[in-house]
């Protein structure tokens, strides 16, 4: 089954009444295991970037290939919002002032809907055509004409480089299963974050479970992802990726384990985490 008991605490505003922070499973290493073909000086995977910009024309389709991104949004803009909004300081635009990074941004699906709840964004993404495209789309709500996100076409190691200790969150949304070098993806993000500032991170787990509905099932029987989206090996579980976290001068505050319900069409947080999970921690200084 797709689908178990999930609690609805974070998207109803109460993050941390329903889940506390999770236990990861015994099945999963306790350290990173080293992989000498991404042991490179550059983020990118060309063949990945190129597979992601052949989906432009359908980006902003809600039914179209990236629909799991658009549902996505249901459960991660609550997850960014409120690890960094006190619950009981709410208004109409929680992230107002807030200065927020959106790395791999594509198309801005991710972005624009932050830029609604009043951060200043900036989206950067390898793919010329995707930021041309998020730079297009931006015109398009008027819920956001006086707080268009930023587009940039760079990675995130160059936008490092110029921008360092200035962002109050990175978001890396389904995105380091996708890059060559993981631990200069995750060093350059923590770079670019402001002391006190917090990373967001969701991504697959590397299980064999995550290979059978993740990649087999997903892509290859329902069609819910482009084909060829996701390569096994890239898969990163939580246990390595908060050992990069935490080598870097961040401490992890929460795991959450993500789970889709393709009946309901429906995202939601559990503390089953061989599918996928979401990751906050905050840089130390």
């Amino acid at each position: 089954m797709w689908s178990y008991k999930l609690s609805r605490s974070v998207l109803n505003g109460t993050r941390n009444s329903g889940i506390k922070k999770l236990v990861w499973c015994s099945t999963q290493s306790s350290a990173p295991v080293a992989d000498t073909k991404r042991l490179t000086h550059s983020t990118i995977d060309t063949s990945d970037v190129e597979l992601f910009s052949k989906q432009m024309k359908d980006w902003w389709t809600p039914d179209g290939p990236m629909a799991l991104l658009h549902t996505f949004n249901l459960l991660r803009v609550p997850f960014v919002r409120d690890g960094l909004v006190n619950t009981s300081q709410r208004d109409l635009y929680p992230l107002k002032d807030k200065k927020i990074l959106d790395v791999g941004c594509g198309g801005g699906i991710l972005s624009e809907s932050l830029a609604r709840l009043g951060a200043s964004v900036t989206g950067i993404d390898a793919s010329k055509d995707l930021i041309a495209l998020a730079q297009e789309h931006r015109n398009v709500d008027p819920k956001i004409a006086n707080n268009k996100p930023d587009y940039i076409n760079c990675t995130i190691e160059d936008h490092a480089k110029s921008v360092a200790n200035h962002y109050d969150a990175v978001v890396a949304s389904e995105v380091i299963e996708h890059v060559n070098n993981q631990e200069l993806f995750v060093k350059s993000c923590i770079h670019a974050l402001k002391p006190g500032g917090r990373i967001f991170i969701t991504t697959p787990n590397r299980t064999k479970m995550s290979q059978f509905f993740v990649i087999f099932l997903s892509e290859n029987v329902f069609n819910f992802i482009p084909k060829g989206a996701h390569q096994y090996e890239k898969f990163i579980t939580p246990n390595e990726l908060t050992f990069i976290l935490e080598r870097n001068d961040c401490h992890v505050e929460l795991t959450y384990g993500i789970l889709y319900n393709p009946v309901s069409r429906k995202w939601d947080f559990s503390t089953y985490q061989h599918l996928q999970y979401a990751i906050q921690a905050v840089k130390l200084s």
